[in-house]
């Protein structure tokens, strides 16, 4: 009897979506499933705070029902908390638009928030000499 040559299955690896916010950076991984959303091992639920958890969720919001559809996991580094979590809300809306393939998501989201797809060029100015910042000067005294 000849022997039984098994069939490695592999599992075809995630696609990755970027998002960027400053400093912050987020990868988004989507898998078919039920809806959950996990930042960096965490539930999106126990995500704080509360503004910052509600920023990241608006795409979510913005799909509706194709949330149930596809988990999310998010790895998000850099940054502060509110840069986090714009990061994390490109990569998720990204996530998504390229998931369904139609242009009806791109135009929601677009609708809701020109910056959910394509991102904020808004940077801090930089310091320059003279002052403790951007723009602030020593303060001159005429007496």
């Amino acid at each position: 009897m000849p022997a039984q040559t098994q069939k490695l299955q592999t599992k075809k690896p995630p696609k990755l979506y970027s998002g960027s916010r400053k400093t912050a950076r987020a990868t988004a991984a989507i898998f078919p499933g039920g809806g959950k959303i996990r930042v960096n091992g965490t539930p999106v639920e126990l995500w704080e705070p509360e503004p910052a958890r509600l920023h990241l969720l608006t795409p979510v919001q913005v799909v509706g029902d194709l949330r149930e559809k596809y988990d999310l996991d998010v790895n998000v580094s850099g940054g502060g908390f509110m840069g986090q979590a714009d990061a994390a809300a490109m990569a998720i809306a990204r996530a998504y638009v390229d998931q369904v393939r139609g242009s009806e998501i791109r135009e929601r989201l677009n609708a809701y928030n020109k910056y959910l797809l394509s991102g904020d060029p808004r940077q801090a100015e930089p310091k320059k000499f003279g002052g403790p910042g951007a723009r602030r000067k020593r303060q001159k005294s005429y007496r």
